[in-house]
């Protein structure tokens, strides 16, 4: 008989980010750019990459490409894209997030998503993986001013649980999202994925290298160490 995970007083709601947390929708864009690069004799830096991760308008990958690529830039991009959304397709979630999901409803907690992509890209792909009647609310780009590492779509997040942020624990991927998180006043687990690993997070910022393996009571079990 499996023991129910304890949960950490005044903890009522997770609040899950997407894009490399549910799925590792990252690691195949940053392939996608790379394998472009390289096809221009050219080399897509990963920290570079990094800076963009989880918000808007803090790296622009089409700079580093030839001019004559950039005076393409329609064409190349609608086959990038195409290829792009074909291998994400065919991905599935990241091991053991599932479960995971399971576990929480099965706790009492409340399931939330905040997200600095839109919300048409959300619901895309949440329907496509039977996922979007899990979350009681969805905080996306453009329901707020100002997308991660501003802490407000945390705040939204919470707002529209009805509960104060210091009753959340976020899970995130990248620097920018566990900034948000932290800045929001939200506990936060940091779940790293291939593309993300090497951010530099604080050291007191709770990480498992392992992903989801350890089910919910390994998120739970981080936030109290």
């Amino acid at each position: 008989m499996t023991v129910p995970p304890s949960i950490p007083d005044g903890l009522k709601a997770i609040v899950f980010d997407f894009d490399g947390t549910i799925l590792d929708t990252e690691t195949t864009e940053f392939r996608r750019w790379e394998a472009l690069y390289r096809q221009h004799d050219r080399e897509l830096a990963l920290n570079d990459w990094q800076r963009g991760i989880g918000t808007w308008g803090a790296f622009d990958p089409w700079a580093g490409l030839p001019e004559h690529v950039q005076a393409d830039r329609e064409n190349v991009h609608a086959q990038l894209h195409a290829s792009i959304l074909n291998a994400i397709q065919e991905q599935d979630l990241r091991p053991g997030v599932l479960d995971v999901f399971r576990e929480i409803k099965a706790a009492g907690l409340r399931l939330a998503l905040a997200s600095s992509s839109d919300r048409d890209w959300i619901t895309r792909w949440l329907t496509h993986h039977h996922l979007l009647d899990m979350f009681e609310t969805l905080a996306t780009r453009y329901d707020v001013a100002r997308v991660k590492p501003d802490p407000e779509l945390y705040l939204l997040a919470a707002r529209n649980l009805g509960l104060n942020p210091n009753q959340c624990l976020a899970i995130e991927d990248s620097l920018n999202g566990a900034t948000a998180a932290v800045a929001a006043g939200m506990h936060v687990v940091v779940v790293p994925n291939e593309i993300t690993a090497t951010q530099p997070f604080p050291p007191e910022w709770p990480r498992l290298d392992d992903g989801y393996a350890q089910g919910l009571a390994g998120l739970l079990k981080a936030v109290k160490r």
